[in-house]
């Protein structure tokens, strides 16, 4: 592998990175991000050249060799004679990306270019985040998932570990070229579930290393965190997809979905190689795992690292961002509201949990006092005390059942406790209860401008142009991540109401944690977050419908959110990288990953 030294530091030991957790920073990589502070030169030292950097991703810059570099590197006639500048390259990107005829189209153009050259590949995305968002991350990666078997090539793109090479993951992951990481994005493969249409297999087992590829691409892209310590991770034991176990083509284990003992010996012993190898400062994202997987991970090791449940804790985060945008446009404080979620599964009790800690942390009550205005609705009606099969209320239900009549459906349970803000957020489509007009007509009778989110993936309760139109142009919405459209009011008036995007939580929620190098991620940071993002709605987004900022802003959306957590690992003592930097927001932009070329000698 080629090597990147600083001048004058090649032998110095002991060093360390400057930004701690990012590594790399502004385009560096490698020993090159030893002691950023100390040098930062414009050219990098090199050991390969000829087809082999041509070959290489991360220093290949296709026609921006000049012709020294091209003499002196052996890639004289490897090249057409054209020199072209990078804006040049990546306005022709761009007209490439745009030609072509559909989503998928488009993903499989950039994911090869991502496996040529990864600087032109990050400064594409960086500079079109918002178009590309929907191509690079949901919903395209998901069906990109779907035909991964078919799609595959060699060049390593994350790392695979199965219950056959238990007894040696730490080798595996020695294995991996690069010793700086500090992000993983884990996933078993199991719950791929937000996003896929309701008929579609959930368990994709290999194929779901999709997933972690595109978190990382937006951790860089969006966060700011450098490529080069990022690791994707797919724990394949197995899948329950018989589509895939009868293809010829799947390129993972083709054995039933193992779970239990030996599944639990496999995670264990990946983790704990994981802080043997990196150290304790390494953060842990687990993606489309089942729910009681994920947190039992994340309980079990958060004391040792930071880490998280995105499907639980990121899309809470995200909801509460969007609550917390759209008061000013209610007249009342967050305390003054009553909520209701409607859904199953365990996302719902984990958005009302995020709620009533954000209530609890802006009035001083108690957790057991804020939970009492949040409500849960599930497939058998309002969770109370008083309904005949409270036997069958599901355990992470409890904290929310309350004492109020039976309701059986939805439209009894609006009247009856009059929420100002109904919030659909089941894991799956099927939902049995859909914002219909009788529900939103109802929500309308308890404020002059309710909050209505139907945020349940591939199938949301209702469209936001009904939302609008069924409440007589009063409500609040936002729309299902992946999905933009603009809106009409009844009076003619367009209306952009913004998507309820995880994005604009977990790349902050890295930054910070990486950048402070933080040992512990706590609840309270990921209500910080959701706080820093909805500070940053203007009053003008929210005369459009938006109460979630821009999507082309995403990269100072994670600079805010970043510092928002990192803020609270330095309150909380868990934040390692000392002493805290005087001017916090400005060390995290210096931080944040800038794509580009440099000379080689």
């Amino acid at each position: 592998m080629m090597r990147r030294r600083c001048a004058g530091l090649a032998g110095r030991a002991g060093r360390q990175w400057r930004h701690g957790a990012l590594g790399a920073a502004r385009g560096l990589s490698d020993d090159a991000a030893d002691d950023i502070d100390g040098c930062r030169t414009p050219w990098v030292r090199q050991v390969v050249s000829g087809v082999d950097l041509l070959r290489n991703p991360k220093y290949n810059k296709g026609l921006c060799f000049g012709g020294e570099e091209r003499d002196r590197l052996h890639l004289r006639g490897l090249l057409p004679p054209a020199m072209l500048s990078g804006r040049v390259q990546l306005e022709r990107t761009v007209l490439n990306v745009r030609g072509k005829a559909d989503a998928m189209d488009k993903y499989t153009y950039l994911m090869s270019l991502h496996e040529r050259n990864q600087t032109l590949f990050y400064r594409v995305l960086i500079e079109n985040l918002e178009e590309l968002l929907p191509v690079v991350h949901n919903p395209t990666m998901r069906l990109a998932c779907q035909r991964y078997s078919l799609m595959f090539r060699s060049l390593p793109r994350g790392l695979f570990i199965t219950l056959a090479d238990r007894g040696r993951v730490y080798k595996i992951l020695k294995n991996w070229p690069e010793r700086r990481v500090k992000l993983m994005v884990c996933t078993d493969g199991e719950n791929l579930g937000p996003q896929l249409n309701p008929e579609d297999n959930v368990d994709l087992g290999c194929q779901a290393i999709g997933v972690p590829v595109s978190k990382l691409m937006m951790m860089t892209a969006a966060g700011g965190v450098h490529p080069d310590a990022c690791v994707p991770v797919v724990l394949d034991v197995g899948t329950d997809n018989e589509e895939l176990l009868a293809s010829p083509f799947y390129v993972g284990v083709k054995e039933r979905r193992s779970r239990g003992e030996a599944y639990n010996e496999l995670m264990d012993e990946f983790l704990t190689a994981v802080r043997r190898r990196y150290g304790n400062t390494v953060m842990i994202q687990f993606v489309d795992m089942k729910y009681e997987n994920a947190t039992s991970l994340v309980g079990m090791y958060q004391s040792e690292f930071p880490c998280l449940h995105d499907g639980s804790q990121g899309r809470a985060a995200t909801i509460l961002a969007g609550v917390l945008g759209a008061l000013p446009l209610t007249g009342r404080a967050l305390h003054e509201h009553r909520f209701l979620l409607a859904g199953r599964g365990e996302l719902v009790s984990a958005t009302a949990e995020v709620i009533a800690m954000a209530v609890a942390g802006q009035t001083g009550k108690t957790l057991l006092e804020a939970r009492e205005n949040v409500w849960l609705l599930d497939s058998r009606g309002l969770v109370t005390r008083e309904r005949g099969n409270t036997g069958l209320i599901e355990s992470f239900e409890l904290p929310y059942c309350h004492s109020a009549p039976a309701c059986p459906d939805l439209i009894t349970a609006v009247k009856a406790i009059k929420p100002t803000v109904l919030i659909g957020c089941s894991f799956t489509s099927r939902y049995p209860f859909p914002f219909d007009e009788h529900v939103c007509r109802a929500m309308a009778e308890n404020a002059e401008r309710p909050i209505i989110f139907p945020l349940t993936p591939s199938g949301a309760e209702c469209t936001a142009q009904e939302a609008y139109n069924w409440t007589a142009g009063r409500c609040i919405t936002a729309q299902v991540e992946g999905t933009s459209s603009q809106c009409t009011l009844p009076d003619g008036t367009t209306m952009h109401p913004s998507q309820c995007n995880t994005t604009y939580i977990f790349p902050g929620v890295a930054l910070g944690t990486l950048v402070s190098r933080s040992v512990r991620l706590s609840s309270d940071q990921f209500v910080a977050a959701a706080s820093a993002v909805a500070r940053l709605v203007t009053d003008e987004d929210r005369s459009r419908g938006a109460i979630f900022p821009p999507l082309d802003q995403l990269r100072e959306v994670a600079a805010m959110v970043a510092r928002a957590v990192a803020q609270k690992s330095y309150e909380a003592g868990t934040a390692t990288h000392l002493p805290k930097p005087t001017n916090l927001l400005e060390y995290i932009r210096e931080s944040m990953y800038v794509p580009g070329y440099r000379t080689y000698r």
